[in-house]
């Protein structure tokens, strides 16, 4: 198989910013003559795998996607990148089928690792240290339908207990506005309509300069072309009150927030060592729906963790059901190496428990969502279609982030249009709705 005729299948694990790097990946490889295949029709002759290591479960996940790839491809290179190769290289080398593993700051150089590697069939491994990842490598690339990720921020510098991001992104480093503020020009001259600013500790754009993420969302607003804007994950200390109040004011950046809790104990969260405490959090949401009234407020939610004894989870739970939320992103706790957790002395919750309480907390996401959803009922949002359905109708967003379907001629992918939201389907998250009268 000659270069230029060689296939990739790409396959991602994770976040928003795995996501948006796999699709940088992807637009490199295809500049260097390698088209896109997947596996359907085409068998690949490289497989890349953008892997995630948040959890344990996060780790299997990738390991048993790494030996069915083989399995079904045997032919195939595999690339793994991403977190668990950055934590854990010699287990995801010692994987059949691997040909390279990169760590987090090297994926875009997956091509030339692979192309440099020698005929004795040995693994290349390219994994510094975390303490040594200082370059910021940029991203900004086209998701599944409409929208792009601009990757704004990598790295974290705040060493929560339960956390392995500093051990695989490294510290907190960031782009330029400039170099951004260009990007998003690029994507407007494409005809995209929607960006979400991707990264793993976004509200900490600009540290070691005098730049702020304030100052990044200012200079973006200002791009002309640019529908929409998202907020992706962003911690309560770093979403300022000047921030919520433009996005009140603001055409582009949507009424849409994701705001990272963990735990809604005061106990746990002082073992966690995070940067509030609930009342603080509390005052956080009830500027944002002061603000924004309409606005989609979603939250991270960790249950199980090191010190969460049966009476902090139910302090916990108390605590979220007083919040105006929309939706909970919720997650049992996994024990990580190296993290500070396991020198904790403190209660640890049995597996099966954490399964319990994560299912009690996404009843109440539902119950939420559904409550959040139906607030909407009989109003007009405006709604970017992305796609059909398999019964015909168009699919698409809300400003304020409600799924939903309505009947639609065709030519309106990537279009914003004004809906009618009649009602919630069964699924309690899906609304349908029809187009409304110009």
């Amino acid at each position: 198989m000659t270069k230029e005729r060689r296939k990739a299948l790409y396959h991602t694990f994770g976040c928003k910013l795995n996501f948006a790097e796999t699709a940088t990946v992807e637009r490199l490889f295809k500049e260097q003559g390698i088209s896109t295949t997947d596996g359907r029709t085409e068998a690949p002759d490289i497989i890349v795998v953008n892997t995630c290591s948040v959890t344990e479960e996060a780790d299997r996940k990738c390991r048993r996607a790494i030996r069915s790839f083989h399995k079904r491809w045997p032919e195939a290179d595999i690339l793994v990148t991403g977190c668990y190769a950055q934590l854990k290289p010699a287990e995801a080398a010692s994987l059949p089928g691997v040909a390279v593993v990169a760590g987090t700051n090297s994926k875009l150089e997956l091509l030339r690792f692979l192309d440099s590697r020698g005929s004795c069939g040995e693994v290349t491994t390219v994994a510094p240290e975390a303490k040594s990842l200082r370059e910021f490598m940029p991203s900004c690339s086209r998701g599944d339908r409409t929208r792009y990720f601009l990757k704004v921020q990598d790295g974290c510098d705040y060493w929560c207990t339960y956390c392995t991001i500093p051990f695989a992104r490294g510290r907190s480093r960031s782009a330029s506005i400039d170099e951004l503020v260009r990007m998003a020009e690029g994507v407007a001259a494409e005809g995209g309509k929607e960006i979400v600013l991707t990264g793993v500790n976004i509200g900490d754009f600009g540290k070691g300069r005098a730049d702020t993420f304030f100052d990044l969302v200012k200079a973006l607003d200002a791009v002309e072309g640019i529908e929409r804007y998202r907020i992706s994950s962003i911690e309560p200390n770093l979403l300022t009150d000047e921030i919520i109040s433009f996005t009140a004011e603001s055409r582009r950046f949507m009424p849409h927030f994701h705001v990272p809790l963990q735990s809604g104990s005061d106990a746990v969260l002082a073992l966690m060592r995070r940067r509030y405490d609930t009342a603080f959090f509390g005052r956080k949401i009830a500027a944002i729906r002061e603000a924004v009234p309409d606005a989609f407020i979603g939250i991270d939610l960790m249950v199980g963790a090191r010190g969460e004894s049966a009476s902090e989870f139910a302090s916990s739970k108390a605590f979220i059901e007083s919040l105006d939320l929309s939706h909970l992103h919720v997650f049992p706790y996994s024990e990580r190496p190296g993290t500070r957790a396991l020198s904790l002395d403190a209660e640890v919750v049995e597996q099966g428990e954490k399964k319990r309480r994560a299912a009690e907390m996404i009843a109440l996401s539902a119950a939420k969502h559904e409550a959040f959803a139906r607030r909407f009922l009989g109003s007009v949002r405006p709604v970017l279609f992305e796609h059909r359905t398999k019964d015909g109708k168009m699919s698409g967003f809300t400003d304020n982030y409600l799924r939903v379907e309505a009947p639609a001629p065709d030519g309106l992918e990537n279009t914003i249009a004004a809906v009618r939201l009649d009602s919630l389907k069964a699924d309690g998250e899906t609304i349908t709705g029809t187009l409304a009268e110009a």
